[in-house]
């Protein structure tokens, strides 16, 4: 069971009920493929639900149902069951006779590998399986001809994201967010009784959870199956966590993945690291197992987002099918939607297994993907610290500051980008209030000590200002050449982007501006040209989408009530719109797509007819600049006016609480990452260019 599957599976029917198409829903999967009507010895009756008919395992989705799947929902309402039966010929044949009686030749099938391969199995049976079903008397040669093709689409779910192929699986970034909070949480307690902790993951055969999990805490020391440690790791464990707490950090946080080995295949437990660090250290020590709680909880926004993605691209995969399409997987690849050939996924990830069982790691760790090669070479960069002798020979100074309005992820971003410029062997200096600060001096040198524990921190602890340079060349100038600055790191948003072009458009007229520049965006409106993604922006969102959920939870309870919500983003409708995707609004007005007067009463025309269904509310998200006229004020009163008597109408501007908190796991990880590539690009870049003494 894994969060967004009922975004996905609501997407997915909201597509298929389009006219001409028929959406079915599969009660507790393969099992309601063998059992339609229940299982045997339940009398027919669903245990877990007790809306409708809820005797048919499948069933017709209705159109005026799809909303009732809350997107804030966890789990699936359709239910999750291996079943043993499914694996044989016997019960594929009795799967295939219950979808020829509902004339069902299309299935999207969500789950992991074990669910994708005998779903490709049960597709090549299929001709198969009708001919003994036609032998049998079952089914007559018209059903035959009717049925004749079966087509698969797979969408994997699994918190593990131990799937070949895609960059993340459907809820593992809800499972990062319980395993975030909990960490966040034990880290007051560990820094007031200055203690160890050691937290146990998921992730038996998988390290991903714990490799981002310790990421994006900065965790001392982590264990996955993929990266097994040497002989010796004791000693060099303790001689760290010992030099930590010599460096005044009143906590250390260790992350052990479930199936983590050492390099003989013993396995490392969490009870064997904690006596261990008592043993040779003598620190109050604690383990925590997180289990099932990773499993459970509010779907977080990404996965909303990516399953509702997923979800419609499945459907449209179906339904361009042919009798010849392959059956394939629909994967994340960078920021895209694709299809795979969904054997071809299965059987690289039944490679990986294959390689950590060979004790080929360095291949395990390449098959596993790009995204999970670059989490593992972004954490020891950063969680390693070199001795002085030991770092690169470089004279070079580099200078880090925040622009513009704070977003979470920044602290993260500035961590990392300090981290890599030392490990690379520059000499890092901070700027505080961006580039207010920058003229007026305020600029000092920072260590690797003084960014810790800065990943989880919400803000910018650095000072960030909206300021742009243009009216202050000249002492910006002057202070780069009293500091010696030779490469600028600009953390912000579209004011960075704006003041690093100011600064550039200057270098005729200042030399001292002839530096690498370069800008790590960072903004929750995320507008920044050339960029997919902000660094703060999956927290808004997350903002956004609970805010959302607690609104539709009072609009349940109230009845025909409409709510009208304001969004950050300036002139950019992205929170607006995805924070409606994942919240599953009835409307979004954005300044992208322009709207008048009868598009706002087509809206409540809508809602008018939405309130005669069992779905009594309605909510409608506004971007703070969408029109001048069309104002949040005006819809509401419109709103409230033309749903006199039908519905009543509340307004909310969500404001700066779309800046604020702790960065999301995603934000911390993108922050992270995005600032090494940034820097690792700076080094390259004044190695290139350093010639005769001078960059």
């Amino acid at each position: 069971m894994h969060r967004g599957a009922n975004q996905r599976r609501r997407c997915a029917r909201y597509e298929c009920s389009r006219p001409g198409r028929r959406p079915n829903g599969n009660l507790r999967r393969s099992e309601g493929l063998l059992h339609p009507r229940g299982l045997p010895g339940d009398g027919g009756r669903r245990r877990q639900h007790k809306r409708g008919d809820v005797g048919k395992r499948l069933q017709h989705a209705a159109s005026g149902e799809q909303n009732v799947l809350l997107p804030f929902q966890g789990g699936t309402v359709i239910g999750s069951a291996r079943c043993k039966e499914f694996r044989t010929h016997e019960g594929r044949l009795k799967a295939a006779h219950n979808l020829v009686q509902r004339s069902i030749t299309n299935l999207c099938v969500i789950g992991g590998d074990g669910s994708l391969t005998g779903a490709n199995l049960f597709r090549e049976e299929w001709s198969g399986l009708l001919t003994e079903l036609l032998q049998q008397g079952l089914i007559d040669e018209e059903a035959v001809q009717k049925n004749s093709t079966l087509h698969i689409v797979g969408m994997v779910g699994s918190i593990d994201n131990d799937f070949c192929g895609t960059d993340m699986t459907i809820g593992t970034d809800s499972a990062l967010h319980r395993i975030i909070e909990v960490v966040d949480a034990i880290t007051t307690t560990a820094q007031s009784h200055q203690r160890t902790f050691v937290l146990e993951v998921m992730g038996r055969h998988c390290g991903y959870l714990a490799m981002v999990s310790a990421l994006a805490c900065g965790a001392d020391w982590v264990f996955i199956p993929e990266m097994p440690p040497e002989d010796g790791w004791e000693d060099s464990m303790c001689q760290k966590l010992s030099e930590n707490r010599a460096d005044k950090k009143r906590l250390n946080i260790i992350i052990v993945a479930e199936g983590a080995i050492d390099c003989h295949n013993k396995a490392v437990t969490p009870d064997y690291i904690k006596d261990l660090v008592v043993r040779r250290l003598g620190f109050d020590t604690r383990v925590t197992i997180l289990g099932h709680v990773q499993r459970g909880g509010t779907p977080s926004a990404f996965d909303r987002i990516l399953a509702s993605r997923m979800g419609v691209e499945a459907v449209l995969a179906l339904l361009e099918a042919s009798a010849n399409t392959p059956a394939c997987v629909v994967s994340l690849v960078g920021n895209q939607a694709v299809r795979l050939p969904l054997m071809e996924c299965v059987q690289m990830t039944q490679e990986v297994q294959k390689a950590m069982d060979e004790k080929k790691f360095e291949e395990a760790v390449r098959l596993r993907g790009r995204s999970f090669e670059n989490n593992l070479i972004t954490y020891r960069l950063l969680s390693y610290r070199k001795a002085d002798s030991e770092l690169p020979n470089s004279s070079f100074n580099v200078a880090v500051l925040n622009v513009g309005a704070p977003a979470a992820g920044m602290n993260a971003a500035v961590r990392s980008a300090v981290r890599v410029g030392i490990a690379e062997g520059h000499k890092m200096f901070a700027v505080s209030d961006g580039f207010e600060g920058f003229y007026k001096g305020q600029i000092k040198e920072i260590k690797w000590g003084d960014v810790g524990g800065w990943t989880g921190q919400g803000g910018s602890l650095l000072g960030t200002k909206r300021t742009l340079p243009g009216k202050h060349l000249e002492k910006i100038a002057e202070q780069i050449r009293i500091h010696n600055i030779n490469a600028l790191l600009v953390i912000g948003g579209f004011e960075a982007y704006v003041g690093l072009l100011e600064l550039s458009a200057a270098r005729d007229k200042y030399t001292e501006f002839c530096v690498p520049m370069v800008m790590v965006p960072a903004t929750v409106s995320n507008n920044i040209p050339g960029s997919d993604l902000s660094i703060g922006s999956d927290t808004a969102l997350n903002a956004i989408t609970d805010t959302c959920d607690r609104i539709k939870q009072s609009a349940s309870g109230t009845k025909r009530r409409v709510f009208i919500i304001e969004t950050m983003g300036g002139y950019c409708g992205y929170l607006a719109t995805v924070g409606g995707l994942a919240a599953g609004a009835d409307t979004v007005y954005i300044y992208e797509e322009a709207f008048d007067i009868r598009d706002l009463q087509a809206n409540v025309e809508h809602l008018t007819q939405k309130m005669k269904t069992s779905i009594q509310r309605g909510l409608v998200l506004r971007n703070e600049n969408c029109n001048e006229n069309f104002t949040t004020d005006f819809i509401y009163q419109l709103y409230s006016e033309e749903g006199r008597g039908v519905f009543d109408c509340r307004k909310n501007i969500l404001g700066h609480m779309q800046q604020g908190g702790a960065p999301s796991p995603f934000d911390r990880n993108f922050g992270t990452k995005v600032a090494a590539k940034a820097m690792q690009w700076i080094t390259r870049t004044l190695k290139d260019s350093y010639k005769g003494g001078k960059v």
